[in-house]
């Protein structure tokens, strides 16, 4: 069983109390420093977040892409070096990415 869900989320009363526990443990000049650290922390967290999503979109995109271009045409009696050359980017072009 969850425990969360058995005892509910704390109160107005417990997080005060939460509070002063902490504010005993780690005294009055740590809890800016844990703060601040905190908020950086979560700060890079965001970051990472928005760059994996990112991500993930461009790569959704180029899937996307790539399923509604057409396929190049091969001819049935083609040899392997005919396709090949056919598929390589012409010496003038630069190779996509």
């Amino acid at each position: 069983m969850n425990a969360i869900a058995y005892f509910g989320l704390p109160g107005g009363s417990e997080v005060i109390l939460i509070l002063f526990i902490i504010l005993l443990l780690f005294g009055a000049k740590k809890l800016p420093e844990l703060s601040r650290s905190l908020g950086k922390s979560l700060g890079e967290f965001k970051k990472g977040k928005e760059d994996l999503e990112r991500e993930l979109r461009d790569v959704q995109k180029d899937l996307h892409k790539a399923a509604t271009e057409p396929e190049p045409e091969v001819k049935k009696d083609a040899t392997a070096e005919e396709v090949v050359a056919d598929a390589a980017p012409a010496k003038d072009q630069e190779p996509k990415v």
